[in-house]
């Protein structure tokens, strides 16, 4: 599970994220959004321990990410928006360098990459050197090594960029299929079909402040909306 408590990130006299109280449970797929500088990326970055907050704690699985990073991302997977790989490393070198990283037995990852390129259609060039792939081939890989080692939450930031339509929708499925096994997801993206198939809540931030929480009944409820999730997010982003 995730926890945020009185978040706070300031750039100087900015404030990027003011003050956020939020909580993920455990098998919970929650839908992160928001227009473009409002806070989205910050938060991410603050949940996976790339920025430390000005104020504020974040609880990942009972371990503060400040105090307890070890514990905390030992539980952690995070996808960012700009896939990154080893370029001179061929795709199957590059996750079994991460499976290594998290202490995994060769075995164990020899067979879960086995299983993660039948999913994801990856036989056909996990053996290409990095620097030959398109950007959908490296959002297979990156999300990929994210899955390697079973962790308990998943951060994923934007995931559906540079797939093809049945890649994002078996990245869908798996994400829904995680979720059933008690994996919390975080997911932020501005695709909000994606949302209205997958989210079990949605949060909506605007200028660093949460203006919006709930089920997608919730939000239209609270747009006034009779359920189309884009004029949802349109009215309450722009009536603040």
């Amino acid at each position: 599970m995730i926890k945020l408590q009185d978040l706070v990130k300031r750039f100087g006299d900015v404030a990027a994220v003011d003050g956020l109280n939020l909580e993920i449970r455990p098998g919970e797929l929650f839908v992160f959004l928001g227009p473009n500088g409002a806070g989205k990326t910050t938060t991410i970055k603050m949940i996976v321990g790339l920025l430390r907050p000005t104020s504020g704690r974040v609880i990942l699985c009972g371990h503060d990410v400040q105090k307890d990073y070890i514990e905390a991302k030992s539980l952690l997977s995070y996808v960012p928006d700009q896939p990154f790989l080893y370029e001179k490393l061929t795709g199957r070198e590059f996750l079994q360098f991460v499976g290594a990283m998290y202490g995994m037995r060769r075995p164990v990852i020899e067979e879960k990459i086995a299983g993660l390129a039948g999913l994801f259609e990856m036989d056909g060039f996990l053996d290409q050197l990095g620097e030959t792939y398109s950007h959908g081939m490296k959002q297979r890989v990156v999300v990929s090594a994210a899955l390697l080692h079973e962790p308990r939450v998943l951060v994923i930031d934007e995931p559906m960029v540079g797939l093809d339509p049945k890649g994002a929708n078996t990245l869908k499925a798996v994400l829904q299929r995680l979720t059933r096994e008690g994996v919390t997801v975080f997911m932020s993206t501005h695709t909000l079909t994606v949302a209205e198939e997958a989210a079990d809540r949605v949060g909506i931030i605007r200028e660093g402040s949460l203006i919006a929480l709930g089920t997608l009944e919730e939000i239209y409820g609270a747009a006034r909306t009779d359920g189309q999730l884009e004029e949802a997010f349109l009215r309450l982003t722009e009536e603040v």
